[in-house]
């Protein structure tokens, strides 16, 4: 299940300082704006770049050891996020359909097709678009986010067993049918995704919930690589995620089987899916405390006041620490405190995104994390009338964010080096950045409306020392 707002808000590139002393926006740029707002302007189309063939992915090179990967394939599907237990491995047997229903926005197709195609190539699924008239074995139904609030309120999308509607799942909320539990093969499965969303979150969506709705159904928050994490930072699957689903659909598991038969089964699964991973070790697979999840939500969640918010970030800071973790757990406890101490102690927040960057550098796929925090650095430096660091960290950021495919974060950055430009005396080169981070803009935030907030918002950061834009 993907979150929102309290984790997708910090991490969609839209937590801007708007002067040094002033607390950092949970505005989040991969959330479009309301339904009305989306219905008054004609859709934006979808930028040239996303028309490519999808490269191959590379797989991990030895990031993992196998016994590592065995233990969290056990983690991610002998559990719900809730951390209630499941008895039983459940998956889809034979070939897997996918279709799209309700109001489907402009460009889902397209998403669709593309990860199908990475399904089938990197994780060996069989799996295709429905037939019309056929029902599917996955049906993605595209609703207002309104509507999907009510049916669940922290979710942006979110997956259901055994019901192909909204309308199907609240006749049947409640009920075994829609157990999780009660599931030794799947058959039918629904995604509730937003219609009323950017074309990112849309794409966001596709990913991590069609992900779960064939594999895990799990996230664990000391996976750095992996969608199957709520801390959002990586927002398309990764070649762990691949890996994971892998083993899933491979032969020497099948549905209904125990948690002791899997168990006696998945090393030698992960020995042949995971190259590179004999040998390897090391990684912490300590189980997260509930306290620790509880008091990282308070943190991030919209709703409560900051007194109460950095009070959760010290309350995870502690427990990380008394942990021993040194993963990403930990990581980001600094980061979530760093943000909070944004508009009352600068120093302090400083301190918490470097600690926080020192310990992403050490871990698999950790570039997309630190560049996230390198924009965050760059928007108070901006603030603070320091330009040439802003756009230097701008520029360190850059090719991780176009790595991770994070385009709202991409258009962000772009937008805070162009204003960084503008400082210097350069507007020639600010107004050229800015038009070159159009396409990427338009995908990750939506609408015309919300591509300028977003611009208006940097420019108040540069206006805090009289620079123009």
């Amino acid at each position: 299940m993907r979150k929102d707002p309290f984790l997708a808000a910090v991490l969609a590139a839209a937590t801007l300082a708007l002067s040094a002393c002033v607390p950092v926006s949970d505005a989040q740029v991969t959330k479009a704006p309301p339904a009305a707002a989306m219905r008054a302007e004609a859709p934006l189309p979808a930028p040239a770049f996303l028309a490519a063939p999808v490269a191959a992915r590379v797989p991990m090179a030895g990031q993992h050891g196998d016994a590592e990967m065995a233990a969290t394939f056990m983690e991610l599907t002998f559990a719900l996020e809730s951390g209630r237990r499941l008895d039983t491995f459940s998956r889809f047997e034979g070939p897997v359909t996918v279709a799209l229903s309700g109001q489907v926005p402009p460009g889902a197709a397209a998403e669709l097709t593309r990860v199908i195609a990475r399904f089938r190539s990197e994780a060996g699924i069989d799996i295709r678009p429905a037939q019309p008239g056929e029902r599917a074995s996955i049906t993605i139904d595209f609703n207002p986010k309104a509507a999907l609030r009510r049916a669940a309120p922290t979710a942006a999308c979110f997956v259901v067993p055994n019901v192909s509607s909204l309308a199907e799942y609240k006749a049947k909320r409640g009920s075994a049918a829609v157990d999780w539990a009660n599931v030794a093969q799947r058959q039918h499965v629904a995604i509730f995704a937003p219609s009323d969303a950017s074309p990112q979150e849309v794409r966001d969506c596709l990913h991590e919930e069609t992900a779960q709705a064939l594999g895990p159904l799990n996230d664990l928050y000391r996976l750095s690589d992996s969608v199957f994490n709520d801390d959002n930072f990586n927002s398309v699957l990764t070649p762990f995620d691949m890996t994971i689903l892998r083993a899933y659909y491979a032969p020497d598991l099948s549905s209904g089987m125990s948690r002791a038969e899997v168990q006696a089964r998945i090393g030698a699964v992960m020995a042949r899916e995971n190259p590179g991973g004999p040998g390897q070790g090391g990684a912490d697979l300590s189980p997260t405390p509930r306290a620790w999840i509880t008091a990282v939500e308070t943190a991030l969640m919209g709703g409560q006041s900051q007194a109460t918010r950095r009070a959760a970030a010290e309350r995870a800071l502690s427990i990380a620490r008394a942990q021993g973790w040194r993963d990403g757990r930990l990581a980001f406890s600094h980061f979530a405190a760093g943000r909070l101490y944004v508009g009352t102690d600068r120093a302090r927040a400083l301190a918490e995104f470097s600690a926080a960057a020192t310990l992403y550098r050490g871990l698999p796929g950790g570039a997309i994390h630190v560049a996230h925090i390198d924009m965050q650095l760059a928007a108070l430096a901006l603030a603070a009338g320091q330009a040439d660091q802003a756009s230097q960290l701008a520029d360190r950021a850059l090719p991780a964010i176009r790595a991770a495919q994070n385009h709202a974060l991409l258009a962000t950055v772009q937008l805070i080096k162009a204003q960084a430009l503008e400082a210097l005396g350069r507007p020639d080169a600010a107004e050229a950045l800015r038009v070159d981070s159009r396409a990427a803009a338009r995908y990750g935030f939506g609408t015309e409306a919300q591509i300028r907030a977003r611009q208006r918002e940097i420019a108040a950061l540069g206006g805090q020392w009289g620079f123009g834009g």
